[in-house]
């Protein structure tokens, strides 16, 4: 049709030439708009598709431009973006208690034995290592079957998200190095890993 935005001006071509599914436009303004509503999260599962919507879908929409030939790549664009998400979720906790928001479900901050739900005091409480335990495992899984399914891809077609899964977990693996009691300090990646990562997955 005739976009009124400029936004779908511009993206109008783009997606006629890829033939970007309308759906997944959809749900990821679903996911942003899940950040204006929701501060705080009662199960994994809710959890879960917020993350499918602001992360897992930006990898399915990337499949389609890059190009792919295997019906493998969504499971893979999936898996990867709930990895990546989680990660950014378990390095942000502090940073995101001091907007009001918690992205650590209910449940698991029960089972860790802390009762409240304010984010400041959740991120205090010297059980937080517990709540996070079982995203850090959950992170883990799903980084594990991305990188399964992309072993089994050739590596030039899978260079990228091959790239950025290595880099995250290793962000991730920093994270439970360090741990999540107070005080918390930042976790970064030298400046020698990210190279090393980099020579090893983009030109080998």
């Amino acid at each position: 049709g005739a976009p009124q935005f400029t936004v779908n001006r511009e993206l109008q071509p783009v997606i006629a030439q890829y033939r970007l599914p309308y759906a997944y436009f959809d749900e990821l303004i679903q996911g942003v708009e899940m950040d204006f509503d929701i501060n705080r999260y009662n199960t994994y599962a809710d959890l879960d598709l917020y993350c499918y919507r602001v992360a897992s879908v930006v990898g399915l929409l990337s499949i389609e431009i890059f190009g792919y030939k295997s019906d493998e790549c969504r499971p893979y664009a999936i898996a990867l973006g709930k990895a990546l998400q989680l990660t950014n979720i378990l390095r942000d906790v502090d940073e995101d208690a001091g907007i009001g928001r918690l992205y650590l479900p209910r449940e698991n901050l029960l089972q860790a034995g802390i009762a409240g739900t304010d984010p400041l005091q959740v991120v205090s409480d010297p059980a937080l290592s517990k709540a996070c335990a079982p995203l850090v495992e959950r992170a883990r899984t799903h980084f594990t079957k991305a990188d399964e399914i992309m072993g089994r891809n050739p590596r030039r077609v899978v260079r990228a998200p091959r790239i950025m899964s290595k880099y995250y977990r290793a962000i991730l693996e920093l994270l439970v190095a360090r741990g999540f009691a107070t005080p918390r300090a930042p976790v970064r990646l030298n400046k020698a890993a990210r190279l090393a990562i980099l020579v090893r997955y983009a030109f080998i």
